[in-house]
């Protein structure tokens, strides 16, 4: 069977700033909560951290020339806010901005579309000292750093993206401490998801205010949820945990309110609302970014936190679990765009994260003929071209990742790239991978 793509459908490949760049103190460039957080004991495995990374700050040219060679047509990259303000506020670190140029004009040279996103979890320290995101002014600060993100670059980027994965910053940063900043606090959990919002919605007043040509949205990671038994108790954990990683987002943009079951289930900590915040927030996205990963069962349990949930990866029949141990469930894809699509009235869609990681075995060449892999994309490709066909408005799909990269907390342990990255020598070896989205990309398509 064939699975044709509609006509001007944008094919992509993404990366983000901390995970590749590199040079982490160089140029003027300030510290970030991920450089505080890699530092911090027992929190990185291996003891690993991206100070080096894939050293893409200083390969960019390489790593563009990689992404020409594969014929991908856009190219997905993060800022990093302490490159441009190195406190997160306060002057401006010139040699940071001029990087980003050099990157943009770069890939407009190779024919390349860039797609920028101004967020993607690492927070400068001095704003984290005073207090993160929880704290009412870092929105403030994030609308001053996008006008200068924007006066430098918007005459060449025409696709931006404010945040990447604000659940991700919110409760795995401040509720569970997994991520940087490390705190592990509900109150300061929700009370930044608010903020974050409020910031997007304040980034993209100020790029209509600024008459930028283009798009702007928000990147949310909506993942599979299915409760675990047909039981109420089942049924109700999942919702409570779908409140919390859909609706707490997706309410506020698409709709102009707060989830209320939610807001009454966690009681204390709701965050403060200021009277017009929503105001801002609502109809604040020119398309939605979504990112999927995997599908959860999820089931009551007395002892999962503050959610009384316990998720388990589920996988289809016949698909296992990745190196990450998420389960494969690829119709899951589609289930979470034709939600967005019925009950968000079907904005604009991208599929800006999809891929997995895989046990890669290279050869004694360095090459990795990651079948796996291919199968899994495919899959999720079928998944997405069904959605389509049945109404929803889906433009773009992005593999993440281009490149092997830092895992956050993982550390290198686990690879999502296209592209091996050797990290002893920094050798950049596309992956059978890389070569059949090459042909997918060039067919619109691909056959099963």
């Amino acid at each position: 069977m064939e699975y044709k793509f509609p006509d001007n459908f944008l094919w992509g490949v993404a990366a983000s700033a901390y995970q590749i760049e590199g040079a982490y103190n160089e140029d003027g460039k300030g510290e970030s909560i991920w450089d505080r957080f890699t530092r911090w004991e027992a929190h990185i495995l291996n003891g690993d951290n991206g100070d080096v990374a894939c050293d893409h700050y200083h390969r960019y040219k390489e790593d563009v020339a990689v992404i020409k060679s594969l014929q991908i047509p856009c190219y997905g990259f993060t800022i990093a806010w302490t490159r441009i303000l190195p406190d997160g506020r306060g002057s401006v670190n010139q040699k940071g901005l001029d990087f980003y140029s050099r990157l943009v004009d770069e890939l407009l040279k190779a024919g390349i579309q860039p797609k920028a996103t101004l967020f993607h979890w690492d927070l400068p320290q001095a704003l984290q000292d005073a207090g993160g995101w929880p704290s009412r002014d870092t929105a403030d600060h994030f609308a001053d750093y996008a006008r200068v993100v924007f006066d430098h670059l918007a005459d060449r980027v025409k696709l931006w993206a404010t945040h990447n994965e604000p659940w991700v910053s919110a409760f795995l940063g401040y509720a569970q401490g997994l991520h940087a900043p490390g705190i592990c606090d509900y109150s300061q959990a929700y009370q930044a998801a608010h903020h974050i919002l409020l910031s997007h919605g304040r980034a993209v007043q100020v790029f209509r205010q600024g008459g930028y040509e283009g798009k702007i949205g928000l990147i949310l990671n909506l993942n599979g949820l299915l409760p675990a038994s047909p039981s109420e108790e089942d049924a109700a954990a999942a919702q409570r945990v779908h409140d919390e990683t859909h609706a707490l987002f997706l309410d506020p943009v698409f709709k102009g309110s707060y989830p209320q079951a939610l807001f009454d289930y966690i009681g204390a900590h709701q965050p403060k609302i200021h009277a017009d915040d929503l105001d801002v927030i609502h109809q604040s996205a020119d398309f939605l970014g979504i990112n999927h990963y995997n599908t959860d069962l999820v089931s009551f349990d007395l002892f999962g936190g503050l959610n009384k949930a316990r998720l388990t990866p589920y996988s289809a029949a016949g698909w296992g679990r990745t190196e990450m141990n998420w389960g494969i469930h690829p119709m899951g894809l589609k289930r979470e765009v034709m939600y967005v699509k019925e009950k968000y009235g079907n904005p604009l869609m991208y599929l800006t994260e999809n891929g997995c990681a895989m046990p890669d075995e290279p050869d004694q060449k360095g090459f990795v003929s990651d079948w796996d892999r291919i199968r899994f994309v495919q899959a999720h490709l079928q998944a997405l071209h069904k959605a389509i066909q049945e109404g929803a408005n889906v433009q773009g799909y992005f593999v993440w990742s281009i490149f092997d990269n830092f895992e956050w907390e993982r550390g290198y342990s686990r690879r999502f790239g296209l592209v091996r990255v050797d990290y002893q020598t920094l050798q950049r070896i596309p992956k059978q991978s890389a070569y059949w989205f090459r042909d997918v990309i060039a067919r619109n398509g691909f056959t099963v």
